[in-house]
C-alpha cells in the first residue's frame, strides 16, 4: 500500500519526458568525447536521485533533492539543457516542504540559476527567460501534489475515526443485547431448575420432566439469540415475544395479564420494545416480591404508552447497568422510560409512532 507521504511511483517514468531539454543539445551541438561521458554520468546520477526521491517520504527527500541540484550545477557548464534537472528539483521541493521552507528554497534555487548565468556567461538567452518560469511552474505542481496527499490523509483519518466509532457503537449494542437477553434467560433457567428440583423432591417425575424439557428449550433459544446478537437481534415478533414473557411470569408465580391491543411497529422500534420489556420483566422476576403483574398498551394519537405494573414492595429504586442501557436504547428511537415506585412498581414507556426529526 502506498504511503500518503510518498509520491506515486507508477507514472514516474512518464514524467521523465521533460529530459528532452537535456537531450536535444546532444543532436544540435558538437561536444568533446569527455563531455559526452560527463553528460552520460550526470544523467545516470540524476536518474538515481530521481527514483531515490520517489522511494523517500517527504521528511527524507532533502538528500535526493540536494543530489539533483548538485549534478545539475556541475553539468550546466557542459550542457545548458541541465535546466531540466533544476525543474525536477523544484517539483520535489514543492512536494516535500511546507510553505515557508518552500519559498526559501525556491528563492535560493533561482539565485543559483542567476549566478550560473552570470558566472558561466551563458549565451543562451532562454536559460533564465524560460528556465525560471519552468522551474517555478513545475514546483507549483509539486505543491498541488502535496495538497492532494494532505487531502487523502484527512479523508483516511476521517474514515478511520468513523470506523472506530461504528465499532464502539456495535460493541455497546452487543453488550446491551447480551445483558437483556441473557439476564432474562438465565433467570428463567434458574426458575425452571428450582421448580424441577421441587417436583422431583415430591416424586412428581412427569411434571419435573416437562420443566426440564422447557429448560432445555430456553437454553437453545438463548444460544440462538446470542448468535443473532452479533449481526443484530432477531425475534419472532412483538405478539410472540409478549406471550413468552407473560408465560414466564406465570411460571414464576405471577398472575400476569395483558390489556390493550398490541401495535404494529417497524422492525427497529419493535426490537427496542421487545428488549425493553424483556429487561423489565427480568427485573420483576428477580426483585419483585409480588404475585400480580399487568402489561398495558395504549395508543393516544401519535404516541404509544406501554405500562408494566407489579404489586411487589418497593421502597427505593436503584438503577443498574441494565436500566441505563435500556434508557439509551429507548432514547435512540425517541422513546423514554419512567419508573414510579409506590404500590408496587410501574414502568412507563412513551414511544412516538413517527421517526423523530434529526
Amino acid at each position: 500500500m502506498q504511503s500518503f507521504d510518498k509520491l506515486e511511483t507508477k507514472l514516474s517514468w512518464v514524467y521523465l519526458i521533460n529530459l528532452v531539454f537535456f537531450v536535444i543539445p546532444l543532436f544540435t551541438m558538437r561536444f568533446e568525447p569527455w563531455q559526452y561521458l560527463a553528460m552520460a554520468a550526470a544523467l545516470l546520477v540524476f536518474l538515481y536521485c530521481f527514483f531515490w526521491a520517489y522511494r523517500c517520504n517527504r521528511h527524507g527527500m532533502h538528500k535526493p533533492i540536494a543530489g539533483i541540484v548538485a549534478v545539475a550545477t556541475l553539468i550546466t557548464p557542459v550542457n545548458y539543457g541541465a535546466i531540466a534537472f533544476f525543474a525536477y528539483a523544484g517539483f520535489f521541493i514543492g512536494f516535500a516542504y511546507r510553505l515557508q521552507r518552500y519559498l526559501l528554497l525556491m528563492a535560493l534555487l533561482i539565485v543559483l540559476l542567476v549566478l550560473l548565468y552570470i558566472v558561466l556567461s551563458i549565451h543562451w538567452n532562454l536559460f533564465l527567460l524560460m528556465g525560471v518560469p519552468v522551474v517555478v511552474g513545475v514546483s507549483l505542481l509539486g505543491r498541488v501534489e502535496q495538497a492532494k496527499q494532505r487531502h487523502r490523509m484527512a479523508e483516511q483519518r476521517s474514515a478511520d475515526e468513523i470506523k472506530q466509532l461504528a465499532t464502539m457503537v456495535e460493541r455497546e449494542r452487543i453488550g446491551r443485547d447480551l445483558h437483556d437477553i441473557l439476564g432474562h434467560t438465565l433467570s428463567s433457567i434458574i426458575l425452571k431448575a428450582d421448580l424441577a428440583e421441587k417436583l422431583l423432591a415430591h416424586q412428581q417425575s412427569e411434571a419435573a420432566r416437562q420443566q426440564l424439557g422447557e429448560l432445555s428449550q430456553i437454553a437453545r433459544d438463548a444460544l440462538s439469540q446470542v448468535r443473532q446478537s452479533v449481526s443484530g437481534y432477531k425475534h419472532q415478533g412483538l405478539t410472540a415475544e409478549v406471550t413468552k414473557l407473560l408465560n414466564r411470569l406465570r411460571d414464576a408465580g405471577f398472575q400476569a395479564e395483558l390489556h390493550g391491543e398490541l401495535p404494529n411497529l417497524d422492525p427497529r422500534r419493535e426490537t427496542a420494545v421487545v428488549l425493553a420489556l424483556t429487561e423489565l420483566v427480568t427485573n420483576i422476576m428477580r426483585h419483585s416480591q409480588g404475585d400480580s403483574c399487568q402489561l398495558r398498551f395504549v395508543q393516544q394519537g401519535k404516541q404509544l404508552h406501554i405500562q408494566l405494573h407489579d404489586n411487589g414492595r418497593c421502597s427505593e429504586l436503584k438503577e443498574g447497568n441494565g436500566l441505563t442501557g435500556l434508557r439509551e436504547r429507548l432514547a435512540a428511537i425517541g422513546a423514554s422510560l419512567a419508573l414510579v415506585p409506590g404500590d408496587g412498581m410501574t414502568a412507563s414507556i412513551q414511544l412516538p409512532l413517527q421517526e423523530p426529526t434529526a
